[in-house]
């Protein structure tokens, strides 16, 4: 029988959100000052393991709510030694707008969020106004959010979102920026979009940049 392999805990890219306090010092965080990326929904931490290794000029901060992913995109970016990148487990909505400073965040990566299908649920969805104006007030001046999905019903609610956006000046619309990792084919390059471009799922993109 092949030995399960242990997931391992790597304090020194782990945040604790219980120990965050109002804003957070990105350099204090990092060590150092550089762009700030961040990733919503990290999953196994396939996006962030490429990006980091093609970029070790930036910081990459991931978030990702579900423990079991959580765990696992630590060990991975552990095991790979990435000094720049940092991941917590927290609520991304809460954290925007408690923990993130003004206009301190060069790039939001939103992959694959959960569409919440359900009619009565979709007030759940990240991709929302209150959200975006966080997530405005976050981005420095040229900072860029980027979004893609498989689902069309929540990449019209996105469209509607930015268009507000786009219409008030807020943002303007820029072409979505292909992932370092994404192979032939993908945007992304993260577990769920392989397995949503194997499915036959179409993918929808769409990018703002702060003017």
């Amino acid at each position: 029988m092949a030995k399960r392999r242990v997931i391992s805990d790597y304090p020194e890219i782990s945040l604790d959100p219980e120990t965050l306090e109002g804003h957070i010092d990105f350099e204090d965080i990092f060590g150092r000052k550089a762009p700030v990326h961040i990733e919503v929904g990290s999953g196994k931490g396939t996006f962030l393991v490429s990006e980091t290794r093609a970029y070790p000029e930036n910081n990459y901060l991931g978030i990702e709510w579900a423990n079991k992913f959580y765990k696992l995109a630590v060990d991975r970016l552990g095991r790979w030694g990435v000094q720049n990148v940092r991941i917590m487990r927290t609520d991304a909505a809460i954290f925007f707008e408690e923990n993130i400073p003004d206009n301190s965040v060069s790039w939001f990566h939103i992959y694959f969020p959960d569409p919440w299908p359900k009619a009565r649920h979709n007030k759940r969805r990240l991709v929302c106004t209150k959200n975006v104006q966080q997530i405005i007030r976050c981005l420095e001046t040229d900072g860029v959010l980027n979004l893609a999905t498989d689902h069309k019903d929540y990449f019209d609610q996105m469209e509607e979102v930015l268009n507000a956006e786009f219409e008030k000046g807020t943002l303007t619309q820029i072409p979505f920026t292909r992932a370092s990792g994404a192979k032939e084919g993908e945007t992304v390059g993260t577990n769920f979009e392989r397995k949503y471009i194997v499915e036959g799922r179409p993918i929808y993109t769409i990018a703002a940049q702060k003017p």
